[in-house]
């Protein structure tokens, strides 16, 4: 069975920086691009990042870019996203998802066939 646990978010000021991380289990992803989402009260889910796990290619949202990093861990089958200079527009809650069909990295809500629960972030002004 496959799982996407999301740890790290929580409550920080603007500036401020966390680092959330996404361990994935129940079958290898290899093969699989993974990204991080987001979502804001009374907003779609919105693509932030996401990382190609064998090749290591990313791709960022123009609003995260230059702020956030995505990183993978294969010994731990975990990925990262590292946020930096946060704002109070990242308020969100942010999931971890998979696509494992991919062979590029795609933004698509639809094109991610796993997804973790959900961590909260919020950044205080």
């Amino acid at each position: 069975q496959v799982q996407l646990v999301e740890t790290g978010g929580g409550l920080v000021q603007t500036g401020g920086s966390l680092r959330l991380s996404c361990a994935a289990s129940g079958r290898t992803f290899n093969n699989d691009v993974m990204g991080w989402f987001r979502q804001a009260p009374g907003k779609e889910r919105e693509f932030v990042a996401a990382i190609s796990w064998n090749r290591g290619s990313t791709r960022f949202a123009d609003s995260v870019r230059g702020r956030f990093t995505i990183s993978r861990d294969s010994a731990k089958n975990t990925v990262y996203l590292q946020m930096n200079r946060l704002k109070p527009e990242d308020t969100a809650v942010y999931y971890c998802a998979a696509d494992s069909r991919a062979t590029l990295i795609r933004t698509a809500r639809v094109s991610y066939d796993y997804w973790g629960q959900g961590t909260q972030v919020t950044v205080s002004s």
